[in-house]
């Protein structure tokens, strides 16, 4: 584990998966979910080298075809600690020969978490060393605390969205995604959101509808905010389960569509990498106090 601290924050990391462990504030409260498997065993995994569901748990490269499961690997590999400063830590991990027998690609991806007052910033690099075109995706999936639910509570809460018009994709079939957006039921910029909200699985919205969430106290006053540039982002909590976190979930990448039989290359919002070309993203998590 590694630990990044200031006087407004606390933040802990751990090696497996590069996954955030904590975030609390000066006075010890906790605002990152803290992995009850009774609800959800983790706590912000690393979606790679996909991001959600392959159609039928396949894709294919070159015409073969190689099988993974939901979200990839990277969230329980071991990461190597890369360095480490009094505001920034980073990690890596390289493809070896498990990674290779499961996606055909050499790559460099690397996780850092700078600390800079109230404010973690989550930057994921991806480095292509192959001779060929590198294909990938990346994902956030970090877990908050809802503050206004108690456990046993039904679940219940407020989400504020920069854009009240965005509308969302259903994905519920066999963990893939049917075209055509849905709007929220909205009170201005406000969604206020309850488990029946999730029995489709995950929120998705794409086509860069939205670059700001915040997670909302009773008041209407913000808990926890999301700032990004990703292309889509779901949110997420159990369906059925009335577990007291919400995900907002930054994505480059998505969910196959329902039937996607093609090539890996061909799926929708796929990144490209040229030969020793690099990718670079970020996701802002403010914490009000």
């Amino acid at each position: 584990m590694e630990v990044l601290k200031n006087q407004f924050l606390t933040v802990t990391i751990s090696n497996r998966g590069a996954e955030l462990q904590s975030i609390k504030d000066a006075a010890g409260h906790e605002y990152l979910w803290q992995g009850d498997p009774t609800y959800w065993g983790k706590r912000s995994p690393l979606l790679f080298p996909i991001v959600c569901g392959l159609w039928e748990e396949t894709f294919r490269v070159d015409g073969k075809a190689y099988h993974m499961k939901r979200h990839g690997f990277a969230s329980h590999s071991e990461f190597h600690l890369l360095s480490k400063s009094d505001d920034t830590v980073c990690y890596v991990l390289t493809s070896n020969e498990e990674t290779l027998a499961a996606y055909p690609y050499h790559f460099a991806l690397f996780v850092s978490y700078v600390l800079k007052d109230n404010h973690l910033s989550v930057v994921w690099n991806v480095e292509n060393p192959n001779k060929h075109d590198l294909y990938f995706q990346i994902g956030g999936h970090p877990a908050f605390n809802i503050p206004t639910m108690r456990e046993g509570d039904p679940l219940h809460g407020y989400l504020r969205l920069d854009n009240p018009k965005a509308g969302r994709l259903y994905g519920n079939t066999l963990g893939c995604i049917s075209k055509g957006h849905h709007p929220l039921r909205m009170d201005g910029d406000v969604w206020e959101f309850r488990s029946e909200d999730f029995d489709d699985d995950a929120l998705i919205f794409d086509e860069s509808q939205l670059r700001e969430v915040q997670l909302l106290d009773a008041d209407k006053q913000p808990v926890v905010s999301l700032n990004f540039k990703s292309p889509a982002l779901g949110i997420w909590s159990p369906t059925g389960k009335n577990a007291p976190f919400i995900c907002i979930e930054p994505w480059y990448g998505i969910h196959d569509w329902v039937g996607f039989d093609g090539e890996f290359k061909d799926k929708y919002l796929m990144n490209k990498l040229l030969p020793g070309a690099a990718f670079m993203s970020r996701y802002e998590i403010t914490i009000h106090q």
